[in-house]
């Protein structure tokens, strides 16, 4: 759900919200976003739950009243539509960032030449990682790992150093005295282990098998995610989101 412009599901967990994690708390950093939104002019995917959908984007921010205002075209088929919904969500990128927020109190203001939608500034806006967007290679101390059955030789158990990770998948580390794997291999039954407290399990399909470097003693396991469970795909993001957070940090050092 995190690599395209439909809203993530917020309610999916009956009523409850199971990305409250991803949540943008502070209020500065939630203008902070509106903002480099207006100033890039950065495309807004706008939907309802009915199946009205509309591109635009935010073109001026009055901070001092809250609101929020976009572009409009009077022609557009569904205008009156997203004007006239209970429930309208707006998706962006920012990068690899995924934004979701709605759009409270959604008005449709026109003038002798022109239009414009109007609302009010979100309250919360959600931050998503976007698929395949963002690759982390863990810290060496971290020593992540990946465990799991030989594909050909149930009775092997492997303990393979985890080389980088992304939403889409990641990358292990195979030494050159197991028994090599070919591409289009699925492993099943995956346990992962970024780090202590992060830990899931999941199906993965082997993509591609390299050799990085001539005299390397092993070779690197390019995997893709089959379908995550809900609470994996949650775990995961969130650990992407909080590497990336340090990583940002460690920058301004």
């Amino acid at each position: 759900m995190f690599q395209d412009t439909r809203p993530a599901d917020l309610d999916a967990a009956g009523g409850t919200d199971p990305y409250a994690e991803f949540r943008v708390t502070h209020a500065g950093e939630r203008l902070a976003l509106m903002r480099q939104l207006r100033d890039g002019s950065v495309p807004l995917m706008l939907s309802s739950p009915g199946g009205s959908t509309m591109t635009t984007s935010l073109w001026a921010l009055d901070d001092a009243r809250g609101r929020l205002n976009l572009n409009a075209e009077a022609s557009h088929p569904q205008l009156d539509n997203l004007v006239d919904a209970d429930e309208v969500v707006a998706v962006a990128y920012l990068e690899s960032v995924k934004l979701q927020f709605d759009l409270q109190g959604l008005v449709l203001v026109r003038s002798f030449n022109a239009c414009t939608l109007q609302c009010k500034m979100p309250s919360e806006v959600y931050r998503f990682q976007r698929r395949n967007a963002y690759r982390v290679r863990p810290l060496e101390r971290q020593q992540p790992k990946a465990r799991l059955r030989h594909p050909s030789m149930p009775d092997m158990q492997l303990a393979l150093r985890v080389l980088d990770v992304s939403a889409g998948g990641c990358a292990l580390w195979l030494p050159h005295d197991v028994p090599t794997l070919q591409a289009g291999t699925r492993l099943a039954e995956v346990s992962i282990e970024l780090d202590e407290l992060t830990r899931f399990t999941a199906a993965m399909s082997l993509q591609h098998v390299t050799t990085l470097q001539a005299g390397d003693r092993g070779v690197r396991l390019g995997c893709a995610w089959q379908p995550l469970s809900s609470m994996a795909e949650r775990t995961l993001q969130r650990w992407i989101d909080q590497s990336q957070k340090r990583r940002r940090l460690l920058s301004l050092e």
